[in-house]
């Protein structure tokens, strides 16, 4: 099962995330894709490594999420990635300018054929006006064309708001 689950900022989308891993019963590896760029964000980064179980796998890339995926995935196991807007963020800030979309199209070519339970955290971010920088709309322009290529290979897609989950495609359970 290939899940998206979108949401705001604080809106309870990585809290739903942790707790269908948790729920699934199976081995569950956490794939952060953070980087800790100042002491703020590896505050942050502390802050969510400590609220997870301790038998959870924690691994860490900002980069080669399809690499990551490939390795980790087992028909036993739910990889859970928080969050694909870092990730993004990571890649659009990266200095081989065509990086982001070698690893946009290996995700989406890796994806369909993993094995295993697999929950993908990512923030909308295109429910407001369009930003007037041009990284930023850059960024909210590749986060809402990657979601939609995401949504149409996974067989549920939630949205999150004030922590309650609705379906977008398939259902809760």
């Amino acid at each position: 099962m290939r899940s998206l689950i979108l949401g705001g900022a604080r809106s309870g989308k990585s809290a739903l995330a942790e707790r269908m891993a948790a729920e699934s019963g199976l081995d569950v590896v956490y794939l952060a894709t953070a980087q800790a760029l100042d002491a703020e964000m590896a505050a942050r980064i502390a802050h969510h490594r400590a609220g997870r179980p301790p038998h959870w796998h924690d691994v860490e890339e900002p980069l080669a999420l399809a690499d990551a995926l490939r390795a980790h995935a087992r028909a036993d196991r739910c990889v859970l990635v928080d969050c694909l807007t870092l990730w993004l963020s990571n890649l659009l800030g990266d200095a081989d300018g065509e990086r982001f979309a070698r690893e946009r199209q290996a995700l989406l070519d890796v994806l369909p054929d993993l094995p295993g339970t697999i929950l993908l955290v990512s923030n909308e971010v295109g429910l407001g006006i369009v930003p007037m920088g041009e990284l930023s709309r850059r960024f909210v322009d590749e986060a809402g064309r990657l979601h939609q290529a995401l949504a149409a290979v996974c067989g549920r897609v939630l949205f999150v708001a004030a922590g309650l989950p609705l379906a977008l495609k398939g259902n809760l359970a």
